[in-house]
């Protein structure tokens, strides 16, 4: 049997079948299609993905394909390439898997909407687009994936237009994105001019890669998985449906920056700059994020932020060489993190859309699925041993433990741990325990299984998936044999810390005293004071300068000087020319007279 046209005819008809309720539409005005025929497309395109990642696992096999070459240019050629290799091939069924269960509660979240047809197609399209951008295997294919990914967040975070918040979300995701693409598209420029083709495996050998095109793609990386510095897009992406924040940040869009990294690795593997550059910006933005996510009152805010915290974390062990670890977070953290977002939603429709957490409480025995599942995905988020995110987690800080780099890094990973242990025992008290905060409401019905079944399915995926992955991928380095104590069980000591201060918070909290606001936070409530600074420090600097630019150079040199004032000026300058003589005075008279006849004597002789 030819395994690699086994594996390339069934990834392609994966891709297929998931692009069937796009395409046959378009062939047939006739065909309709329904969220349920949607969901059930996502569902088969799943199963089918199973297949080619069993045929890896058990034989190693990988296989590029190639479907077409464009050569516009005779020294230039742009083959039409995939490729079918360990990430791709382990990624698919995760997607599919995180993304059906996303498309089933949508059936359910979004059933009063009018225009659900369009939004399970633009849900779709967006899937697509990251799985082109997984099996892209060179510079043109993998753009594709990259800006459609871009085009259908925008669509979707403004899917509910008639939000002028929801519309303003929206063109901040395009603009802090295009931001970061500026840095792949030049570097795509660099590497049209010194590699042909765009072939991701035929790039030039690292000893060769410059530090400027690496920082384009770190700066793409940057826009699009939301670190510091473009990271402000990524919370307000929470003003989009449920459904499309559970996509958006488990395995589509803020993900793909990170992968761009993983493709590009072999550039980054001996650029010293590079890779420490990608350490000191992923534990910058995941200790932002997460003492951001300190004072947050809204639950969706909280897990965004969560999400930027933990994409720091997947660059940390980019800057760390690490590539194949930062994919396990990947993939573990898919599972959670759409379980977390799904459980959410859960939460505020039955809330009547109320997301303030503090107005929240004892909803354990109201909806006892969704707090159930919400608390094995904090859980799994904390690192709590032997959920999904424990075997990335700690196997991340114990390499950066292990590794002969500034302690720095270190110092802000492990503070960060702390603080997601902190605000995600905050979220389940506040939420879970305690006494009723919410007005008198009608119990819902959690019984329907548009609701528990996905969410079910991805706390299993939440436990198991962790020991699944990790036990067939190879570790990229050799681990170190001995370790001390002290550093095996740093991640669960600073984890175990954070635990007891948000148990001691929510005590202190019980009180009826305010307490006095500090700088600190003030700072994390704020957000770091960064969109004022960012935002409208900026633009009030340019408006006030544009304004006073105007009105100095038009409405003072132009309007006054060269208007009224300039013609009187004028009047008057030539009237005292012509009129010098006649100032009156009889002396000057007598004295213009005298010159006068003395003249006309020298003349006449």
């Amino acid at each position: 049997m030819d395994l690699p046209l086994v594996l390339n005819t069934l990834m392609l008809l994966t891709l297929m079948t998931l692009s069937t309720p796009i395409i046959l539409p378009l062939l047939s005005p006739n065909l309709k299609n329904s969220p349920a025929t949607i969901t059930n497309t996502g569902k088969t395109s799943f199963l089918i993905s199973l297949i080619p990642m069993a045929i890896h696992i058990y034989t190693g096999t990988e296989s590029p394909i190639s479907l077409w070459e464009w050569q516009f240019i005779i020294t230039f050629k742009i083959p039409i390439s995939l490729k079918m290799d360990f990430y791709s091939l382990t990624f698919f069924p995760i997607a599919l898997f995180v993304s059906w269960s996303s498309l089933q509660f949508a059936t359910w979240y979004m059933a009063s909407d009018p225009y659900i047809t369009k939004f399970f197609s633009y849900l779709l399209l967006f899937l697509i687009a990251m799985l082109i951008l997984i099996v892209a295997n060179n510079l043109f294919v993998l753009p594709i994936g990259w800006e459609g990914g871009s085009i259908m967040s925008f669509l979707l975070i403004s899917c509910w237009h008639g939000r002028a918040e929801a519309n303003t979300a929206a063109h901040r995701a395009v603009l802090y994105n295009r931001a970061g693409d500026v840095g792949l598209i030049l570097c795509i420029a660099w590497l049209a001019y010194t590699s042909n083709p765009w072939e991701i495996q035929q790039l030039s050998s690292p000893s060769q890669t410059p530090t400027l095109p690496l920082l384009g793609l770190l700066l793409a990386a940057t826009g699009k998985s939301a670190q510091f510095g473009l990271h402000p897009w990524l919370p307000a992406a929470m003003e989009g449906p449920t459904p499309v924040s559970t996509l958006l940040h488990s395995n589509t869009m803020v993900v793909a920056g990170i992968f761009l990294l993983l493709r590009t690795h072999p550039m980054f593997n001996t650029n010293q700059t590079a890779l420490t550059l990608c350490l000191c910006l992923g534990a910058l933005s995941t200790l932002f994020a997460a003492t951001c996510a300190l004072t947050q009152n809204d639950i969706k805010k909280i897990i965004a932020f969560s999400t930027s915290s933990q994409l720091g974390l997947m660059m940390v062990t980019i800057g760390l060489n690490l590539p194949q670890l930062a994919f396990l977070h990947i993939s573990t953290h898919a599972f959670f993190k759409a379980m977390l977002f799904l459980c959410s939603g859960s939460i505020i429709h039955n809330l009547n859309g109320e997301q303030d957490i503090r107005k929240m409480g004892g909803l354990q025995k109201m909806l006892p699925t969704t707090t159930s599942c919400l608390t094995i995905g904090n859980l799994a988020l904390m690192g709590t041993p032997f959920l999904a995110g424990f075997y990335s987690k700690d196997q991340i800080i114990e390499s950066l433990n292990t590794s002969y780099l500034n302690a720095w890094a270190l110092l802000l990973t492990l503070l960060a741990t702390t603080f997601t242990a902190a605000y995600t025992i905050r979220m389940t008290v506040l939420v879970q325990t305690g006494f009723t905060r919410i007005p008198p409401l009608t119990p819902m019905n959690e019984n329907n299984p548009a609701i528990t079944s996905p969410l079910t399915r991805l706390a299993l995926g939440s436990i198991t998936a962790g020991f699944v992955i990790t036990s067939y991928i190879p570790p990229a380095k050799t681990p170190p044999m001995t370790m001390p104590l002290s550093i095996k069980i740093t991640a669960l000591v600073v984890t175990a810390l954070g635990i007891a201060i948000a148990l001691e918070i929510s005590k202190m909290s019980q009180t009826l005293i305010l307490t006095k606001q500090s700088r600190t936070y003030n700072f994390s409530i704020s957000l770091g004071y960064f969109n004022p600074l960012t935002h409208r420090s900026s633009t009030k600097t340019l408006l006030t300068g544009g304004q006073n630019i105007a009105s100095h150079l038009i409405d003072l040199s132009w309007y006054k000087l060269l208007g009224p004032e300039g013609l009187a000026n004028l009047q008057a300058t030539t009237a005292k020319t012509m009129t010098t003589l006649h100032s009156g005075l009889i002396k000057s008279y007598l004295g213009s007279f005298a010159l006068s006849i003395l003249i006309i004597l020298m003349s006449t002789q």
